[in-house]
């Protein structure tokens, strides 16, 4: 009687090049899986979007009620029980996506790509189409999740961007100063810091080093965390930086400088020697130049401009907030993402 006995993997010999052969398999059969789900959820938004457009059309020419919705749920999940999303509640969403996006265009090259329920945010938290399509391009372009979208819609992430007082015009390449302008905004929210309004820099200097990761999820993509108080000496006399940061698409190091009290014009001649500094003490030659960002409670815009003509390194001023409500915009009736899900839920398990 024969007995076929399995030898464990890691006793048999491997072969010249297997490990190598391995890794690219498996990165191969990675990226298959990702194209399939891709695939699949562009059919799904599709169908849904596909299905609005009929609801519509159906209550705009036959005059159907909503009343019909309810019909059609029962009959859809009758149809249909392992799929989930035909509650009345999804129906009706997929009513208003079709009404939010006319353009079949749009659904397959943009929305398309987000899942449904980064869809369902931007449907809720969103009243303008083109800030909609903002944020969804925004969020295909560096793979938000949907809490990190609904985060930066929240805090009006887009509304804020490129509203710094700079002199980057003056200062920088053409090309450099677009992206540098654009990567820094007006006000920046520091609600997460969990420090009083009367805080003073070194107690939000800590606060910031403690939630590094949502600091720099608010300062944007492609900053890299260097150093809280980086020591440089210039002459022998001691200096330390507030926050030191890197930016990988501008390729230069970011200085940042923090102020509890009101813009004073005299804090840019600061910040214009740490920028000397490290240009001459940190920066390789394959760096662009240091760029300073200044973050007070308070500034007038105007004397931020005029305090910045004359400086000869490129600097950005901005507002922080500690504690920020929710704008009276964003105060809608429409129910949260995550009640559209219970009721989803509830409704495709009825």
């Amino acid at each position: 009687m024969n007995h076929k006995t399995d030898i464990p993997a890691a006793l048999i010999e491997t072969p010249t090049g297997y490990a190598d052969w391995l890794t690219d398999l498996k990165t191969r059969i990675h990226n298959a899986q990702q194209r399939a789900a891709l695939a699949v959820n562009r059919e799904l938004v599709l169908l849904y979007w596909q299905i609005g457009c009929d609801i519509l059309e159906r209550q705009a020419k036959q005059g159907w009620g909503a009343k019909v919705i309810e019909r059609l749920s029962h009959d859809l999940r009758v149809a249909f029980p392992d799929m989930k999303g035909f509650s009345r509640a999804n129906l009706m969403y997929m009513r208003a996506f079709a009404e939010a996006w006319p353009d079949a265009v749009i659904v397959q090259q943009a929305v398309g790509q987000l899942p449904w329920g980064h869809n369902l945010v931007l449907l809720t938290r969103l009243k303008n189409h083109e800030m909609r399509l903002a944020y969804a391009q925004r969020a295909i372009q560096y793979g938000w999740s949907r809490n990190v979208m609904n985060i930066h819609i929240e805090t009006r992430l887009l509304e804020r961007e490129g509203q710094a007082v700079t002199n980057f015009e003056a200062q920088l390449p053409a090309q450099q100063s677009d992206l540098a302008r654009n990567t820094l905004k007006d006000p920046y929210l520091f609600d997460f810091l969990s420090v009083g309004k009367e805080a003073d820099e070194r107690e939000i200097e800590s606060a910031i080093v403690q939630h590094i990761t949502r600091f720099l999820l608010e300062l944007g993509a492609g900053f890299a965390f260097v150093g809280r108080q980086v020591h440089i000496e210039v002459g022998g006399d001691d200096f330390f930086i507030d926050l030191l940061f890197y930016h990988l698409k501008l390729h230069c190091y970011v200085v940042v400088e923090l102020k509890t009290g009101d813009f004073k014009p005299e804090h840019t001649g600061q910040l214009n020697f740490y920028l000397s500094a490290v240009d001459s003490q940190m920066k390789s030659e394959q760096d662009n130049p240091t760029i300073g960002l200044l973050l007070c409670k308070k500034q007038n815009r105007l004397v931020a401009e005029y305090a910045l003509r004359d400086s000869n390194k490129p600097i950005g001023v901005a507002e922080y907030q500690l504690v920020e409500s929710l704008p009276a915009e964003l105060q809608t009736s429409l129910p949260s993402i995550e009640q559209i899900e219970r009721e989803m839920e509830s409704g495709d398990d009825a």
